[in-house]
């Protein structure tokens, strides 16, 4: 499995949050130490704290500036050392992310291989349909390719003569039409009668070379 593969260290989608949150409370951290130094006369991390005969400087609490500093420097350190963790765990995700989507198209692509495997072969394609006609008021669509027509199929179609005996002898009578439409296997009813076209369907079909 695709959680198995990224390993026993590999991090979750929760836990990567968490990793944020903290990455934000420690630069809300930082932030806050470094506004401690900038109230004591704007020091920064380098300043000195002493002045030129070497005594503690008067002008700023040179304790709360020390600790501010030191305070600086570990938060940075672990701000740094979450970053590698934040990164490595996106890292992870998106090739999980990855694995995923490259299992599914796979198993989507076996799918649709053993569909189309157990399709049957068709012997007829419609290439004209008459809107209004019975053959449109079935369904029946162009490039519908025909398997099954009331008792015609596969195994014993020879020519289109077969279909027109079927549609002659069930005039007003419905007859079972199963096509092959985008890959999949459509159901039809469609019931021959007259209308106020041409023929008793309405529609044109091809003999298909096999």
């Amino acid at each position: 499995m695709a959680e198995e593969a990224a390993g026993p260290d590999a991090l979750g989608v929760c836990e990567v949050q968490q990793l944020v949150r903290r990455k934000d409370e420690l630069e809300a951290q930082i932030k806050a130490c470094y506004a401690v130094l900038e109230g004591q006369k704007g020091v920064g991390m380098n300043e000195p704290l002493v002045d030129a005969e070497g005594y503690p400087r008067a002008d700023v609490d040179v304790y709360q500036v020390r600790a501010a500093r030191h305070n600086i420097i570990c938060l940075q350190n672990d701000h740094k050392a979450l970053m590698l963790q934040v990164e490595k765990a996106l890292h992870q995700l998106h090739a999980r992310e990855k694995e995923k989507q490259a299992k599914d198209e796979a198993e989507a692509q076996a799918e649709a291989m053993n569909q189309n495997q157990s399709l049957p072969q068709p012997f007829a394609r419609v290439n004209a349909v008459t809107p209004g006609s019975p053959a449109s008021i079935s369904g029946l669509q162009v490039d519908d390719e025909i398997i099954e027509f009331g008792s015609v199929d596969t195994h014993n179609f020879q020519t289109l003569q077969n279909i027109a005996t079927v549609v002659q002898h069930s005039e007003g009578k419905p007859l079972s039409v199963t096509v092959i439409r985008g890959g999949k296997k459509l159901h039809l009813g469609l019931t021959p009668k007259h209308w106020s076209g041409k023929g008793l369907l309405g529609c044109n079909i091809l003999p298909l070379q096999r």
